[in-house]
């Protein structure tokens, strides 16, 4: 039964900010389970495809460089528009773009399966992406404000974690099996359905949320700013390992990036309802975890490609095979989440992040020191399952701190910094990697003269000097850990953060009330109709 906070909260909907999320009722359960099914078909999409690359190529006649786009163009878009979708949900309705986000993505997979041409299919991909980065930010965003901050978003947050990793291992799966059988549109007819259904069942399950300062005039240009920036760069690091980075195209759309990102911060520093508040990276707990998660996606994007090439190059197996002998990783994925949604609560992210990273460094130097003519069980099982236990650690612990000190108001923003950080991290971590592992290989497969040995030999150094490089990438983000996060469980207490940052009050200041309202579900009328706050932001007052 709802609460009395409850009623008021939906008798004046300009109340609804403040640091805690709606309190888990009697739909919270349904609630995660409809979000996770968004976030399983986001993620799925990102590794389906790869396995049918080939059948792809085939069917469209297609060439190895345009090949590349169909991956790149999803990522890219994502990437590029998921602070704008945060954004988005925060102003309009979380639950109105998640349930466009669906409608996009379901309508791009549609025309992604009936594409005649390499050009339609990477278009449609690229739609593709622009649905994903609706629904996950959304949904995120959605997900913490509907459980309370601390054991009840710790746990929800850990069932996220844990099937976003195993979403990751079934898209590599799934993807192998339906281009060996119906064929390769399949990979894509399949979201229709479920996209659609979910976009139907939206309103029935999960309430409408938004910023109380929807109707203040929109940051046009501070959008357009940050998304071209953003696309610009992703897409640029995804290109840098074929163009290489030296090349003038390279280093002038750098410099493009810098231009669009210095612009963006003079807008966002003059209007008067920013898109990003630059207020909000004085919160360090926040700040370190997006700063951590560049690092760490950066090593797991180079990890899962170079891994998946080691065992079909080097160890000779198929794509399906590749895909199955993922699974241990995907279960340890599972495992290490929910540990970390468990010790967050008493321990705070720091110790955690820090024996995630440690876990997947481990795992790193022991594909390291695989041997080319190693075995499954003695050489890449350890290995999979020390990542999967420190993927699922790093995932969930970086999710959670987050959103430390981040108010309802802004939920969405702080899903589009966390997802965004990622995307680069992915993108970044790839393309440094591979010019690291690629260095010098084409020479060493001329002299290999066609012999199957010293051509496995040259791609087996290769990986290993990939998984290297990313270990590297992984202790980097250790260091970060290590001096940056703050520490103590107070680091992961928004009440503290808003108050002086870690738990520590500012001198001379007074902690800053945080308010008790809740976040109730609000009827799209009455979300229609609801009365602007005077104030354009929350106007919380954050010392370093």
């Amino acid at each position: 039964m709802p609460s009395s906070a409850d009623a008021t909260a939906a008798t004046n909907p300009p109340e609804r900010s403040g640091t805690s999320g709606r309190r888990v009722g009697a739909g919270a359960g349904a609630i995660l389970a409809f979000l996770c099914l968004g976030q399983f078909m986001v993620f799925i999409d990102v590794s389906i495809v790869n396995l049918a690359l080939p059948s792809i190529q085939s069917g469209l006649d297609m060439s190895d460089v345009s090949l590349n786009y169909i991956v790149t163009a999803y990522a890219t878009v994502l990437g590029g528009f998921l602070l704008l979708g945060g954004r988005l949900a925060d102003t309009f309705g979380r639950r109105r773009m998640l349930q466009a986000g669906f409608v996009v993505f379901a309508m791009a997979s549609l025309a992604s399966g009936l594409a005649q041409n390499g050009t339609m299919l990477i278009t449609a991909r690229g739609f593709q992406g622009l649905g994903s980065s609706l629904i996950a930010p959304a949904a995120l965003s959605i997900l913490t404000n509907t459980f309370a901050e601390g054991a009840e978003r710790n746990k929800a947050l850990g069932i996220w974690g844990s099937l976003s990793g195993v979403a990751s291992i079934v898209g590599v799966i799934l993807g192998g099996l339906l281009a060996d059988g119906p064929g390769w549109e399949w990979i894509f007819w399949i979201n229709v359905p479920i996209g659609l259904g979910a976009a139907l069942l939206a309103p029935r399950i999960v309430p409408e949320s938004l910023a109380t300062e929807r109707r203040r005039p929109f940051d046009a240009a501070g959008a357009a700013t940050l998304t071209a920036a953003l696309l610009l760069l992703i897409f640029t690091l995804g290109e840098s390992g074929n163009v290489g980075w030296a090349t003038f195209r390279t280093i002038g759309s750098l410099v493009g990036v810098a231009v669009l990102a210095a612009a963006f911060l003079v807008i966002e520093s003059r209007v008067a309802s920013p898109m990003m508040p630059l207020r909000v990276f004085r919160l360090k707990t926040m700040r370190t975890a997006n700063l951590s998660a560049v690092l760490v996606f950066g090593t797991f994007g180079a990890l899962f490609f170079f891994a998946s090439l080691f065992m079909q190059q080097v160890y000779g197996y198929s794509p399906t095979k590749a895909g199955f002998a993922y699974v241990p990783l995907a279960v340890a994925v599972a495992v290490g989440a929910g540990v970390a949604s468990g010790l967050i609560t008493k321990v705070a992210a720091r110790p955690v992040l820090i024996a995630g990273l440690a876990l997947t460094i481990a795992g790193l130097l022991l594909m390291w020191r695989a041997p080319a003519d190693g075995s499954y069980v003695v050489d890449l099982l350890p290995a999979f399952l020390a990542l999967g236990l420190g993927c699922g650690m790093c995932f969930v612990t970086l999710q959670i701190a987050a959103f430390v000190g981040i108010t309802d108001e802004e939920a969405g923003l702080g899903a589009g910094l966390i997802n965004t950080s990622q995307e680069a991290g992915g993108a970044l971590g790839l393309a440094i990697v591979a010019t690291i592992a690629y260095h010098g290989i084409a020479g060493d497969l001329a002299a290999a003269g066609g012999d199957h040995i010293l051509i496995r030999d040259a791609q087996a150094a290769a990986n290993h000097d990939a998984f290297l490089a990313a270990a590297c990438f992984g202790f980097a983000g250790l260091l970060s850990a290590v001096f940056l996060m703050p520490r103590g469980k107070s680091s992961m207490s928004s009440a503290d953060a808003l108050a002086g940052t870690d738990g520590v009050t500012a001198p001379g200041a007074a902690p800053a009330p945080v308010s008790a309202s809740v976040l109730a579900p609000v009827p799209e009328a009455e979300v229609l109709a609801a009365p602007l706050d005077a104030k354009a932001e929350v106007g919380i007052d954050v010392e370093r």
